[in-house]
């Protein structure tokens, strides 16, 4: 009841906290951040900059003393304080248009299955510094599910795929509840160290992080398709040490990114493996469903359908899956609180 009434005062939110982006759901109004996870910070004087897409602009742009920091790394905190900074930010702005704010407010935290408790406490403690009055965390393959409106509540077997920035998170649900799952570090930041590693050993040319990500984006694919694409892709020559533009196409980008797409593969092949057979005659009617930026990827959809034989959908804006199920949770937490991760935090009244 008094967290009912505190509501009024306040706006909960819903945090999808990912390695490469990171949304924000307030209550009753919807998505209102989708920012890059980047904070920019000088530090000579340990003073933030700038925190998402101006942060980002910054990437391999700055002065010795600016770093631009992504503050999670492969699904989890790696620098607690820049991580307060940034969810300091982010519920700073779910409060700028409230007349009356007397308390802060109840945050539900999107993190990867898996995780160690240590891992969910720095991102507890992250969010308790930056002001939330009560932490909820919710496994991320759940929440996109509920994002995909999967009826994963009921005894039926929902294959769901979310594959990020940082990982890719697989998993079947029934009845509220992961039944067998995988938790890969590997995702979009892999495959864009995959396109740097590959230009450097087969076409000699140093690129960074961005023009990677921008070509996969491009021309990027995840099976050969009839259609090869190409873009300019400039560097410096590492044989000449001068700059250089070259051609690749939409193939040389399907092979630098080869190795960990088998692998994602492969690991969807052994949660299926692990999946109980009632389940898994449910997932064959309904098949599987793909959720998060690297859904994206030309054909990853059809190489997940020719490696299981089972139908691959990728549902309807995939990129917000996730921060839309904590909004879900968050608009609905009496009914649904049985499903959030189990945690140790209690509440907190500022």
């Amino acid at each position: 009841m008094f967290n009912k009434l505190l509501s009024y005062f306040n706006e909960d939110i819903a945090i999808d906290l990912g390695t490469a982006y990171s949304l924000v759901y307030i209550r009753g109004r919807g998505i209102v951040i989708n920012e890059p996870s980047v904070v920019a910070i000088n530090e000579k004087t340990g003073q933030v900059l700038a925190i998402g897409e101006e942060a980002k602009n910054m990437v391999g742009k700055t002065p010795a003393h600016i770093k631009a920091i992504k503050p999670l790394q492969r699904g989890v905190v790696s620098d607690f304080e820049i991580a307060e900074q940034m969810l300091k930010y982010f519920i700073d702005r779910a409060h700028q248009k409230k007349f009356i704010s007397l308390f802060w407010p109840r945050v539900i935290i999107g993190i990867p299955c898996g995780v160690t408790e240590v891992e969910k406490k720095a991102v507890e403690d992250a969010a308790k510094s930056a002001g939330a009055r009560e932490i909820f965390l919710i496994e991320e393959p759940i929440a996109a599910a509920i994002g995909a409106r999967l009826p994963i509540q009921e005894a039926k077997g929902n294959f769901i795929i979310d594959v990020g920035g940082g990982t890719s998170e697989i998993a079947v649900i029934s009845l509220g509840g992961i039944v067998s799952s995988k938790s890969l570090k590997i995702a979009g930041d892999q495959f864009n160290q995959d396109i740097i590693n590959y230009m450097q050993e087969n076409h000699k040319l140093l690129i960074g992080e961005r023009s990677a990500e921008e070509v996969k984006i491009a021309i990027g694919q995840a099976v050969s398709q009839g259609e090869k694409k190409e873009a300019s892709l400039r560097g410096r020559n590492l044989v000449k040490g001068l700059p250089e533009e070259i051609q690749v196409t939409s193939e040389d980008i399907r092979k630098a990114m080869e190795k960990s797409l088998n692998q994602i593969v492969e690991a969807v092949k052994v949660t299926i493996e692990e999946t109980p057979p009632e389940l898994l005659a449910d997932i064959m009617t309904d098949g599987i469903h793909l959720v998060g930026g690297g859904s994206l990827l030309r054909g990853f959809d059809k190489l997940i359908s020719q490696a299981t034989g089972m139908s691959v959908k990728i549902i309807e804006d995939p990129l917000t899956a996730v921060v839309r199920g904590g909004g879900i949770v968050l608009e609905n937490l009496d009914e649904l609180k049985e499903i959030l991760a189990e945690s140790d935090t209690t509440e907190i009244i500022r």
